[in-house]
């Protein structure tokens, strides 16, 4: 396995990318995804009746997870980054791997173990630090090591991998979860956290065992004169913010295209979020299932069975046509899933339209991811790719943020009507991510 980049600090170009290769660099998302899709499908919501009020489960849900969000959102490219630029001896990426995936494995026994909602609230947040340390680097493995003319398979790969792992693990853990009650079941819930971290554990020793990288040559930092004459005057804040945001401005005048591939990508990615998150709640308040553990997992077994069926093939065929039909027709396939499931009044109807989502989600994902690493620069591709992921979390925290919204609307409004608002802001992102992709100016 061997880069094709022309990367100075990767491996050299050969001619050979075995099929086996594009399990080598993906497979630690498929552990990444089977923990926290879990933890945000059923574990999380169950966890938390121990501590919050009922009325108020799923503003308390959505704090948590923004906050970890953000956090993601502040540590993924910064690590990325950094991990552009190290020296180390077994390579660029796999010693922040290592150290990611050892504390995540470290933290993760808390979630069982405390007993208080501020207790869980900061083991969760150091979770997103550790887990983030790890996956800023490893997205940088498909840009270094995967040939240009195979990104896009390898973005379906790294897709196709993440969904089986996401789906499969959270509906064990629905299994075990179901028999798990506020206050009882600790027994269940061990083994639920337990048989994740296990998972996490061998995707991580495949990972740093299996993919080669040479030695990391590092690159010399440039000091802007700007940024060099505030360090000689000890500036003020105010100085340095305004020289930042100037900065900032200039960065986006100049890679607007860029920009709204970001914003296209973490709209895209909120539905989804949304309605993993709080569709156990979801389906508890306002379908009544008996089994809302398991109900939910079976809805997000169906997206995920969509997610697959189109995911590889999403990633192929963008390759041929482009990533723009690609992009649109699926947030348009989304945005009708989304019209279904608020019509509907059974659970079937409520699989049905989570068939329609999934296939809009893996289409926009895969492709998406695809276009991301195009519009990479080269010899900065973890950066750029923490970037795109950064838009992503950026997404997934503005989704938490529905969970207040849900609380105030079903408490001072109407019962329920907070998930009818729910869907309605689903609705809108489908729609208006698949379009601003129209904005991007493609380089392949």
């Amino acid at each position: 396995m061997e880069n094709h980049t022309g990367n100075n600090n990767a491996v050299p170009a050969s001619p050979g990318f075995a099929p086996i290769d594009y399990v080598k660099v993906t497979i630690l998302g498929f552990g990444l995804s089977a923990l926290w899709a879990s933890l945000h499908t059923v574990v999380l919501q169950l966890r938390l009746l121990d501590f919050v009020p009922e009325s108020q489960k799923n503003s308390y849900l959505g704090y948590l997870t923004f906050a970890g969000l953000v956090l993601a959102m502040v540590v993924q490219p910064i690590v990325g980054a950094i991990s552009d630029r190290s020296r180390f001896s077994w390579g660029r990426r796999r010693p922040f791997i290592l150290v990611g995936s050892l504390a995540l494995l470290l933290f993760l026994p808390g979630i069982g173990l405390w007993e208080s909602y501020a207790a869980v609230f900061v083991c969760y947040c150091l979770m997103q630090v550790s887990s983030n340390t790890a996956q800023g680097p490893y997205q940088g493995f498909i840009p270094d090591l995967v040939p240009t003319e195979k990104r896009g398979l390898a973005s379906g790969v790294k897709s196709l991998l993440e969904m089986v792992g996401g789906v499969s693990l959270a509906r064990l853990a629905a299994y075990f979860m179901d028999q798990y009650t506020p206050g009882e079941g600790g027994y269940w819930l061990w083994l639920t956290l337990g048989t994740l971290g296990t998972v996490f554990l061998i995707t991580a020793l495949v990972t740093l065992i299996t993919v080669r990288e040479q030695p990391g040559t590092g690159r010399r930092v440039v000091v802007s004169p700007t940024a060099r004459e505030g360090a000689k005057s000890g500036g003020s804040l105010a100085t340095l913010l305004v020289n930042l945001l100037k900065r900032f401005l200039t960065y986006v005048k100049q890679h607007r295209s860029f920009i709204w591939f970001l914003v296209s990508r973490g709209l895209l990615g909120i539905p989804g979020v949304i309605l993993q998150t709080f569709a156990l709640y979801y389906l508890t308040d306002v379908t009544g299932v008996e089994n809302p553990a398991s109900a939910a997992t079976n809805l997000l077994i169906v997206v995920g069975a969509a997610l697959i069926a189109v995911v590889y093939f999403a990633g192929r065929l963008s390759d041929r046509i482009g990533r723009k039909p690609i992009i649109i027709t699926a947030g348009l396939v989304g945005a009708a899933g989304i019209v279904l499931l608020y019509l509907s009044d059974s659970y079937t109807q409520v699989l049905i339209s989570g068939a329609f989502i999934g296939l809009a989600s893996g289409a926009c994902l895969s492709t998406s991811w695809a276009m991301a690493t195009d519009l990479a620069v080269e010899g900065e591709e973890a950066k750029y790719l923490g970037l795109t992921n950064l838009a992503m979390a950026a997404g997934s925290a503005l989704a938490r943020l529905i969970g207040p919204v849900i609380d105030f609307f079903n408490n001072n409004v109407e019962p329920n009507m907070g998930y009818s608002v729910m869907l309605l802001a689903c609705l809108l992102c489908f729609i208006v991510g698949s379009l601003l992709v129209l904005k991007v100016r493609e380089v392949r």
